[in-house]
């Protein structure tokens, strides 16, 4: 899947609250600890695989659409948000990560079933799909008038899902939904050819192209929004983004592409799309990056009313990887010619060390000009009295948008220095954007572990296989319903309303969620039983692997 999206799903700050945390629910058939515990056979693993794709084809989905977890009785779902009952996911781990997997166990096993099972996630995408080309972050099977009152209703009351807040119409590059559906329809077309899956995916590579800034840089979202801004601030979803890789996940699709397909026009928005991360580093004295650019001057632009005009630290880290893969890519080395110097920025803003505490070793944001930490903080209980400001006190940070980072910069600087004693030539030599199209295949799997377009040039790569014990637990413990019973770590609040313009009692500071009338996820402290999607993709992968031993 694309880049590290699937990873970043279930990992990332802005993602976890409503996954469930994947496991292998104990049954009163496991073995004890001095029982010998013996891996089950192929055939055992084949059955198992498919009684859990099954039951997710046959009783979660809608229209071949998922979102990320289920009630057992299906009486609640979630995406990043609750959803309605026709509503299927773009985000991952949704939709398209279920394609993914469908179609990795289809190489896997050759069952064509499966095959079958990752077009009909296809279909429900490409029913989806904007006239644009690209998606929004959600489907609603039953029509625009439902997902508008959706947005009007849970979606505007989710007071720190501020992208929630207003239905645009438009789609988004944002949380690599719209990366991931691309090559969901780039892999199965090329493995049946398929007129319909060739259509669409022409209009999703052209979502990509139409989007793309004659610099070179990509919006959050498109079409263009004409009048927009939500609390108070302009529209921020038209400013070059780089938050949640934006650019890095649109340029992984279109050299995937590229290589593949042959189409020549591609190399071009390629070459822009890297050169943007040149021109939107900062001079001294802060040479780094911020979550955002404008298309203007080229600055660091605010966003979310939680995401300050200000330098990102994460942000800058992830930009300087994306320059050394470029330097691989394309062995010039002008994408390394100031990679120092942000690592020196770097090292410069680290926290101080009685901040450090759990890995955290720089502050998110840092002030323009001035080189202060900024951190995130709220007052109110709602997104109708509520706000989010920022302040140089690192107490009572919100819990839901990191304040601090962990950034590996000695790591980072020991990659530069390798890269940059070696030879342009010698580093780039038989890379997917220089050798000639058709070389490489896409990876056969894409759901195992993080790809990206190197992993083109790898063959026969071995995957890590799971023990017997752990192999025997996921047979064991699929319930006779067909999932993987697992903990939904997260809830929300049903919609009750819009919330009152006077706070309600309680303190909502820190808090993952403010009062009753809240929509956003928040950690359980009671987690309930259910499905989750994300458990069932990672599940299936350590079956795949274990069928590759």
């Amino acid at each position: 899947m694309t880049i590290a999206a699937f990873k970043r799903a279930l990992i990332c700050a802005c993602l976890p609250l409503m996954l469930a945390l994947p496991g292998h629910a104990q049954t009163a058939a496991s073995p004890t600890a001095q029982e010998a515990v013996q891996a089950p056979s192929r055939d055992e693993i084949l059955v198992t695989m498919k009684r859990a794709a099954r039951f997710m084809i046959e009783e979660a989905a809608v229209n071949g659409g998922y979102v990320w977890q289920y009630l057992p009785d299906f009486s609640r779902r979630w995406g990043e948000l609750e959803a309605n009952k026709t509503m299927i996911w773009v985000q991952p781990p949704g939709t398209a990560t279920v394609g993914h997997l469908f179609l990795d166990a289809y190489h896997a096993t050759g069952d064509a079933w499966y095959l079958d099972a990752a077009m009909k996630t296809a279909d429900a995408l490409i029913k989806g799909q904007l006239d644009s080309g690209g998606w929004n972050y959600v489907i609603d099977t039953a029509g625009e008038e439902s997902l508008k009152r959706w947005y009007d209703t849970y979606g505007k009351n989710a007071w720190r899902m501020e992208e929630f807040h207003h239905y645009y119409g438009n789609g988004t590059f944002d949380d690599a939904g719209t990366a991931e559906a691309t090559q969901l329809l780039l892999r199965l077309y090329l493995e049946k050819k398929d007129k319909g899956l060739k259509k669409a995916l022409d209009k999703a590579l052209g979502f990509i192209l139409n989007a793309q800034y004659p610099n070179g840089g990509w919006p959050q979202r498109f079409p263009l929004v004409k009048d927009g801004g939500l609390h108070g601030k302009p529209d921020y979803t038209g400013y070059i983004t780089f938050n949640d890789d934006v650019s890095g996940e649109n340029l992984e699709v279109l050299i995937f592409a590229y290589q593949v397909l042959g189409d020549k026009k591609l190399v071009d928005p390629i070459r822009r799309g890297m050169d943007i991360f040149i021109a939107t580093q900062q001079p001294q004295p802060q040479p780094a990056w911020g979550l955002q650019h404008r298309t203007t001057d080229l600055k660091p632009a605010g966003a979310r009313t939680y995401e300050p005009e200000a330098f990102a630290t994460h942000t800058t880290a992830n930009n300087i990887k994306q320059l050394l893969s470029f330097y691989r890519l394309t062995g010039d080395v002008k994408y390394l010619a100031r990679v120092p110097e942000a690592l020196d920025w770097l090292d410069k803003v680290q926290s101080p060390p009685n901040l450090r505490s759990q890995g955290r070793t720089h502050p998110t944001f840092l002030e323009i000009g001035t080189d202060k930490p900024l951190y995130l903080h709220r007052r109110g209980s709602n997104v109708v009295n509520g706000e989010y400001y920022t302040s140089d006190s690192p107490v009572e940070v919100i819990a839901h948008y990191g304040s601090f980072r962990s950034i590996d910069t000695a790591a980072l600087r020991a990659e530069y220095q390798k890269l940059a004693a070696t030879t342009g030539e010698a580093v780039s030599k038989g890379s997917p954007l220089l050798a000639k199209p058709g070389t490489y295949a896409l990876p056969r799997y894409f759901t195992l572990r993080d790809v990206d377009v190197f992993d083109m040039m790898k063959k026969d790569q071995k995957e890590k296989v799971a023990g017997g014990d752990k192999l025997a637990d996921l047979v064991r413990g699929l319930n006779p319903r067909g999932y993987w019973p697992v903990k939904l770590t997260a809830v929300s609040n049903p919609y009750i309303g819009d919330g009152p313009a006077t706070p309600t009692g309680g303190e909502y500071r820190a808090t993952r969620v403010g009062d009753l009338y809240d929509t956003s996820p928040y950690i359980a402290d009671d987690p309930v039983e259910g499905i989750s999607t994300a458990a069932f993709v990672k599940n299936m992968g350590e079956l795949i692997k274990a069928l590759g031993q």
